[in-house]
């Protein structure tokens, strides 16, 4: 979407359609954090687990990471959310669930992010775990018709040398379920140049290369990202729009940026969502698809990305069916499931609103 496409955005002739209905692909979702709050209560209480307030009566929580305290904060209550997942079950309910509520959302195609490591001493170690959740998202394709992909993703809190490891092993399964390969966690901890080698092992495997960059840390990250890692997509990438020429690089080499509005201001990165630059990322010709996330901690799922772009920014339906189609065109997902989502999203906005 360039300049002459987001410029009538602003429209106020074009009436609103749901965006539940706009068919749309989700490239940017947190394998525990998509789980539903029902979901952890339930399995909580099952197994005797407490879970602090702030995932109970004060849910959604309260979250900022504007400092390294409000980091370990939002992690902690990741790290509780993750200890729920006891049974194959739960990891197939999970990931079903996921893609059932992508569905209800318009989602036709789902890249679910999971790091292994912070499952593998429950399940069997890394592999069995990944195969795991490989045949679940198998599962939660056939029934639900949303077509489920892994990317895997390492944590740059840990040693760069598991993040080979887990490259590795992304690489193994090219082809067959995992599609891409991503770094996530706080990207102001450890160093991105570190994990250059993890990516170039993912890379020769053809995997899509996703870190995160620039949500938390600003353009100098970015042009990190891009120097060092050689992304297809950054992950957030939001910040880009504080640097034009940097911005002007990332169109240029066509990176997408999986924009989460939602977390962004859940975790301090912007004050409010009319803060959140996507006119901005538009107007450059960026390609933004817009994620969730983790949808358990901030309690805003897909559907929810697009309503409040379109509330804050006064997005016209022309501009959010331009953002269902970047997603789809930047995913890893097959040719017949691009095809029937686009035609999807053309029929969408030819339908009356």
């Amino acid at each position: 979407m360039g300049l002459e496409t987001f410029a009538g955005a602003h429209s106020s002739t074009n009436a609103a359609r749901d965006v539940r209905t706009l068919p749309k692909a989700h490239l940017h979702l947190h394998f525990t954090g998509s789980m539903r709050h029902d979901t952890l209560l339930e399995l909580a209480a099952r197994d005797g687990i407490a879970l602090p307030d702030s995932l109970v009566s004060g849910w959604p929580p309260q979250l900022s990471a504007a400092d390294e305290k409000g980091w370990f904060r939002f992690q902690r209550l990741y790290d509780v959310a993750r200890s729920v997942l006891r049974t194959e079950d739960d990891v197939r309910r999970l990931v079903r669930e996921a893609a059932e509520d992508d569905a209800a959302d318009g989602g036709g195609w789902l890249e679910i992010q999971v790091d292994p490591s912070g499952y593998a001493a429950r399940f069997g170690g890394i592999t069995a775990f990944l195969d795991l959740v490989l045949d679940a998202a198998r599962e939660a394709t056939a029934s639900t018709g949303v077509g489920v992909a892994v990317v895997v993703a390492a944590n740059r809190t840990r040693h760069p040398l598991d993040a080979r490891t887990l490259a590795r092993l992304a690489a193994q399964y090219a082809g067959r379920g995992v599609v891409g390969f991503g770094l996530s966690n706080d990207e102001r901890r450890g160093t991105t140049t570190d994990f250059a080698a993890a990516f170039a092992i993912a890379g020769r495997a053809g995997l899509l290369l996703l870190p995160h960059g620039g949500e938390l840390r600003g353009p100098e990250h970015v042009r990190t990202c891009l120097d060092v890692l050689r992304p297809a997509r950054l992950g957030h990438g939001v910040r880009s729009a504080e640097d034009p020429d940097l911005l002007a690089r990332v169109v240029d080499a066509g990176i997408a940026l999986e924009v989460c509005p939602v977390s962004n201001v859940s975790l301090g990165v912007y004050s409010d969502l009319s803060s959140v630059p996507v006119p901005t990322l538009l107007e450059a010709g960026a390609t933004v698809a817009l994620g969730s996330d983790d949808p358990l901690l901030f309690g805003s799922r897909l559907a929810g990305q697009y309503a409040t772009m379109r509330a804050a920014h006064d997005l016209d339906d022309d501009a959010l069916a331009g953002l269902a189609r970047m997603s789809v065109r930047a995913s890893a997902a097959p040719d017949d499931v691009r095809a029937r989502l686009l035609a999807g999203i053309d029929d969408w906005l030819a339908a009356p609103a």
